[in-house]
Protein backbone atom coordinates (compact mmCIF):
# COMPACT_ATOMS: atom_id res chain seq x y z
CA UNK A 1 0.00 0.00 0.00
CA UNK A 2 0.94 3.71 -0.68
CA UNK A 3 -0.26 6.97 0.69
CA UNK A 4 -0.98 9.52 -2.49
CA UNK A 5 -3.26 12.48 -3.00
CA UNK A 6 -6.78 12.85 -4.04
CA UNK A 7 -7.57 10.57 -6.98
CA UNK A 8 -10.49 9.07 -8.74
CA UNK A 9 -11.23 6.30 -6.28
CA UNK A 10 -15.05 5.74 -7.09
CA UNK A 11 -14.44 4.96 -10.95
CA UNK A 12 -11.32 3.16 -9.52
CA UNK A 13 -13.09 1.05 -6.86
CA UNK A 14 -15.84 0.20 -9.38
CA UNK A 15 -13.28 -1.55 -11.45
CA UNK A 16 -11.80 -3.06 -9.03
CA UNK A 17 -14.97 -4.79 -7.23
CA UNK A 18 -16.44 -5.69 -10.92
CA UNK A 19 -13.42 -6.79 -12.63
CA UNK A 20 -11.74 -8.67 -9.80
CA UNK A 21 -13.20 -8.62 -6.34
CA UNK A 22 -16.67 -10.13 -7.66
CA UNK A 23 -14.79 -13.18 -8.69
CA UNK A 24 -13.28 -14.27 -5.03
CA UNK A 25 -15.34 -12.52 -3.11
CA UNK A 26 -18.94 -13.85 -4.75
CA UNK A 27 -18.18 -17.22 -3.40
CA UNK A 28 -18.17 -16.09 0.54
CA UNK A 29 -21.00 -14.79 0.51
CA UNK A 30 -23.63 -17.88 0.74
CA UNK A 31 -21.74 -18.76 3.84
CA UNK A 32 -22.15 -15.09 5.31
CA UNK A 33 -25.76 -15.21 4.51
CA UNK A 34 -25.96 -18.34 5.90
CA UNK A 35 -24.98 -17.62 9.34
CA UNK A 36 -27.49 -17.62 11.95
CA UNK A 37 -25.54 -14.84 14.31
CA UNK A 38 -24.25 -12.01 12.43
CA UNK A 39 -19.95 -12.20 12.60
CA UNK A 40 -18.02 -9.20 11.41
CA UNK A 41 -14.97 -8.47 9.81
CA UNK A 42 -11.70 -10.29 9.27
CA UNK A 43 -12.20 -12.49 12.42
CA UNK A 44 -15.70 -13.61 12.74
CA UNK A 45 -15.84 -11.59 15.66
CA UNK A 46 -19.78 -12.47 17.11
CA UNK A 47 -22.35 -10.39 17.38
CA UNK A 48 -22.87 -11.38 20.93
CA UNK A 49 -19.20 -10.09 22.00
CA UNK A 50 -19.38 -6.60 20.61
CA UNK A 51 -23.47 -5.16 20.13
CA UNK A 52 -23.20 -3.92 16.66
CA UNK A 53 -26.88 -3.76 16.47
CA UNK A 54 -29.17 -1.36 18.52
CA UNK A 55 -31.41 -2.79 20.77
CA UNK A 56 -34.86 -2.45 19.28
CA UNK A 57 -34.04 -3.26 15.44
CA UNK A 58 -37.33 -4.38 14.26
CA UNK A 59 -39.21 -2.03 12.54
CA UNK A 60 -36.16 -0.32 11.99
CA UNK A 61 -35.79 1.85 8.47
CA UNK A 62 -31.86 0.83 7.62
CA UNK A 63 -29.92 1.70 5.23
CA UNK A 64 -26.36 -0.49 4.35
CA UNK A 65 -23.52 1.80 2.45
CA UNK A 66 -21.77 -0.12 0.17
CA UNK A 67 -23.28 -3.78 0.75
CA UNK A 68 -21.51 -5.70 -1.58
CA UNK A 69 -23.05 -9.23 -1.69
CA UNK A 70 -25.89 -7.83 0.92
CA UNK A 71 -25.38 -10.37 3.70
CA UNK A 72 -25.66 -7.69 6.61
CA UNK A 73 -28.72 -6.46 5.46
CA UNK A 74 -29.89 -9.92 5.01
CA UNK A 75 -28.72 -10.17 8.46
CA UNK A 76 -31.00 -7.36 9.20
CA UNK A 77 -33.84 -8.30 7.57
CA UNK A 78 -34.32 -11.43 9.41
CA UNK A 79 -34.28 -9.37 12.69
CA UNK A 80 -37.55 -7.79 11.32
CA UNK A 81 -35.51 -4.49 10.27
CA UNK A 82 -36.25 -3.10 6.78
CA UNK A 83 -32.88 -2.86 4.86
CA UNK A 84 -31.45 -0.61 1.82
CA UNK A 85 -28.75 -1.80 0.47
CA UNK A 86 -26.46 0.54 -1.80
CA UNK A 87 -23.11 -1.05 -3.59
CA UNK A 88 -21.13 0.72 -6.91
CA UNK A 89 -20.80 -2.70 -8.12
CA UNK A 90 -23.00 -4.38 -10.49
CA UNK A 91 -21.65 -7.90 -10.10
CA UNK A 92 -21.53 -7.40 -6.17
CA UNK A 93 -25.10 -6.79 -6.45
CA UNK A 94 -25.90 -9.57 -8.61
CA UNK A 95 -24.69 -11.87 -6.34
CA UNK A 96 -27.31 -9.99 -3.91
CA UNK A 97 -30.44 -10.69 -5.76
CA UNK A 98 -29.12 -14.51 -6.20
CA UNK A 99 -28.60 -14.93 -2.09
CA UNK A 100 -32.34 -13.42 -2.14
CA UNK A 101 -33.55 -15.94 -4.09
CA UNK A 102 -31.77 -18.42 -2.87
CA UNK A 103 -32.70 -18.01 0.85
CA UNK A 104 -36.23 -16.24 0.35
CA UNK A 105 -35.17 -12.83 1.47
CA UNK A 106 -36.57 -9.36 0.01
CA UNK A 107 -35.50 -6.09 0.24
CA UNK A 108 -34.31 -2.69 -1.94
CA UNK A 109 -30.80 -3.33 -3.64
CA UNK A 110 -29.93 0.08 -5.48
CA UNK A 111 -26.68 0.46 -7.82
CA UNK A 112 -24.76 3.73 -6.97
CA UNK A 113 -22.37 5.52 -5.06
CA UNK A 114 -22.65 5.70 -1.19
CA UNK A 115 -21.50 9.18 -0.97
CA UNK A 116 -24.54 10.54 -3.10
CA UNK A 117 -27.58 8.01 -1.99
CA UNK A 118 -30.69 8.75 -3.70
CA UNK A 119 -32.86 8.86 -0.71
CA UNK A 120 -34.45 11.70 0.67
CA UNK A 121 -33.12 13.68 4.13
CA UNK A 122 -34.47 11.80 7.75
CA UNK A 123 -35.28 8.48 6.29
CA UNK A 124 -33.69 6.24 8.19
CA UNK A 125 -33.02 4.62 11.69
CA UNK A 126 -29.77 3.51 10.99
CA UNK A 127 -27.31 3.63 8.44
CA UNK A 128 -24.58 0.58 8.15
CA UNK A 129 -21.24 -0.43 6.73
CA UNK A 130 -18.93 -3.17 7.16
CA UNK A 131 -16.14 -2.92 4.94
CA UNK A 132 -18.24 -1.02 2.59
CA UNK A 133 -18.33 2.91 2.31
CA UNK A 134 -16.50 2.69 5.65
CA UNK A 135 -13.31 1.77 4.11
CA UNK A 136 -13.77 2.56 0.13
CA UNK A 137 -15.47 5.76 0.24
CA UNK A 138 -14.29 9.37 1.09
CA UNK A 139 -15.58 9.69 4.99
CA UNK A 140 -15.84 13.36 4.18
CA UNK A 141 -17.94 12.47 1.55
CA UNK A 142 -20.19 9.44 2.75
CA UNK A 143 -19.99 10.60 6.96
CA UNK A 144 -22.36 13.54 5.83
CA UNK A 145 -24.34 11.60 3.56
CA UNK A 146 -25.00 9.28 6.50
CA UNK A 147 -25.79 12.04 8.80
CA UNK A 148 -28.36 13.62 6.09
CA UNK A 149 -30.13 9.95 5.78
CA UNK A 150 -30.60 9.84 9.31
CA UNK A 151 -33.49 10.57 11.39
CA UNK A 152 -32.50 12.94 14.97
CA UNK A 153 -31.37 10.44 17.42
CA UNK A 154 -30.73 7.78 14.33
CA UNK A 155 -27.75 5.64 14.34
CA UNK A 156 -24.47 5.32 12.77
CA UNK A 157 -22.53 2.00 13.03
CA UNK A 158 -19.14 1.11 11.17
CA UNK A 159 -16.08 -1.45 10.84
CA UNK A 160 -12.88 -0.29 9.18
CA UNK A 161 -9.52 -0.94 9.17
CA UNK A 162 -7.58 0.51 12.40
CA UNK A 163 -5.29 3.52 11.52
CA UNK A 164 -2.71 1.29 13.45
CA UNK A 165 -2.71 -0.92 11.12
CA UNK A 166 -2.45 1.42 8.07
CA UNK A 167 0.23 2.98 9.44
CA UNK A 168 2.25 -0.96 9.62
CA UNK A 169 0.91 -1.94 6.45
CA UNK A 170 3.60 -2.00 3.80
CA UNK A 171 3.37 -1.70 0.27
CA UNK A 172 3.75 -5.31 -0.30
CA UNK A 173 3.22 -7.98 2.32
CA UNK A 174 0.82 -8.16 5.40
CA UNK A 175 1.41 -5.03 8.20
CA UNK A 176 4.26 -5.48 10.44
CA UNK A 177 5.96 -4.99 13.40
CA UNK A 178 7.48 -1.53 11.91
CA UNK A 179 5.50 1.74 11.19
CA UNK A 180 5.99 2.00 7.51
CA UNK A 181 4.26 5.42 6.95
CA UNK A 182 3.44 9.22 8.72
CA UNK A 183 0.07 9.22 10.71
CA UNK A 184 0.00 13.06 10.09
CA UNK A 185 -1.43 12.85 6.67
CA UNK A 186 -2.58 9.36 6.53
CA UNK A 187 -6.29 9.57 4.34
CA UNK A 188 -6.04 7.23 1.45
CA UNK A 189 -4.47 3.85 1.24
CA UNK A 190 -3.74 2.75 -2.25
CA UNK A 191 -3.16 -1.18 -2.80
CA UNK A 192 -2.90 -1.69 -6.54
CA UNK A 193 -5.79 -0.58 -8.68
CA UNK A 194 -8.04 0.45 -5.32
CA UNK A 195 -8.24 3.06 -3.35
CA UNK A 196 -9.24 2.53 0.49
CA UNK A 197 -9.35 5.00 2.87
CA UNK A 198 -8.34 5.15 6.88
CA UNK A 199 -8.16 8.33 9.09
CA UNK A 200 -6.84 8.92 12.18
CA UNK A 201 -8.69 8.49 15.44
CA UNK A 202 -8.58 12.50 16.65
CA UNK A 203 -9.71 13.32 12.44
CA UNK A 204 -12.18 10.77 12.26
CA UNK A 205 -13.82 12.08 15.78
CA UNK A 206 -13.38 15.60 14.93
CA UNK A 207 -15.66 14.54 11.71
CA UNK A 208 -18.07 12.71 13.10
CA UNK A 209 -18.65 15.82 15.47
CA UNK A 210 -18.74 18.09 12.74
CA UNK A 211 -21.58 15.97 11.41
CA UNK A 212 -23.80 15.52 14.09
CA UNK A 213 -22.46 12.85 15.65
CA UNK A 214 -22.09 11.64 19.17
CA UNK A 215 -19.36 9.07 19.63
CA UNK A 216 -21.29 6.55 21.45
CA UNK A 217 -18.67 3.28 21.48
CA UNK A 218 -15.50 2.75 19.84
CA UNK A 219 -14.26 -1.14 19.94
CA UNK A 220 -10.70 -2.64 18.23
CA UNK A 221 -11.36 -6.27 17.57
CA UNK A 222 -8.92 -8.63 18.47
CA UNK A 223 -8.07 -11.89 16.53
CA UNK A 224 -9.25 -14.53 18.50
CA UNK A 225 -6.58 -17.31 20.25
CA UNK A 226 -7.10 -20.18 17.79
CA UNK A 227 -9.11 -20.42 14.87
CA UNK A 228 -9.10 -17.68 11.94
CA UNK A 229 -6.83 -17.95 8.66
CA UNK A 230 -4.06 -15.33 7.90
CA UNK A 231 -4.98 -12.44 5.43
CA UNK A 232 -2.62 -11.31 2.18
CA UNK A 233 -2.63 -7.94 4.41
CA UNK A 234 -2.56 -9.28 7.88
CA UNK A 235 -1.90 -12.12 10.38
CA UNK A 236 -3.91 -13.29 12.96
CA UNK A 237 -0.97 -13.29 15.13
CA UNK A 238 -0.39 -10.14 14.59
CA UNK A 239 -4.43 -8.95 15.24
CA UNK A 240 -3.91 -10.65 18.52
CA UNK A 241 -1.11 -8.54 19.99
CA UNK A 242 -2.87 -4.72 18.05
CA UNK A 243 -6.20 -4.33 16.78
CA UNK A 244 -5.91 -4.86 13.02
CA UNK A 245 -9.97 -3.48 12.94
CA UNK A 246 -12.37 -1.54 14.43
CA UNK A 247 -15.79 -0.67 14.91
CA UNK A 248 -17.43 2.67 15.72
CA UNK A 249 -20.42 3.28 17.31
CA UNK A 250 -22.21 7.22 17.04
CA UNK A 251 -25.62 8.67 17.36
CA UNK A 252 -26.99 11.34 15.24
CA UNK A 253 -27.78 14.26 17.72
CA UNK A 254 -31.61 15.95 17.53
Amino acid sequence: MTHDGPTDHVERNRRFWDDEAAAWHGPLARDHWAREEPSWGLWSTPESQVRVLPDGIDGMRVIELGCGTGYVSAWLARAGAHPVGIDLSEKQLATARAMQTEFGLDFPLVLGNAEKVPYEDATFDLAISEYGASLWCDPHQWIPEAARLLLPGGRLVFMRYSPLFALCAPPEGPASTTLSRPQFGLTQLHSGNNVQFVLPHGEMLRLLRSCGFVVEDLIEIQAPPTGPRDYPEVAADWARQWPSEEIWKARLAG
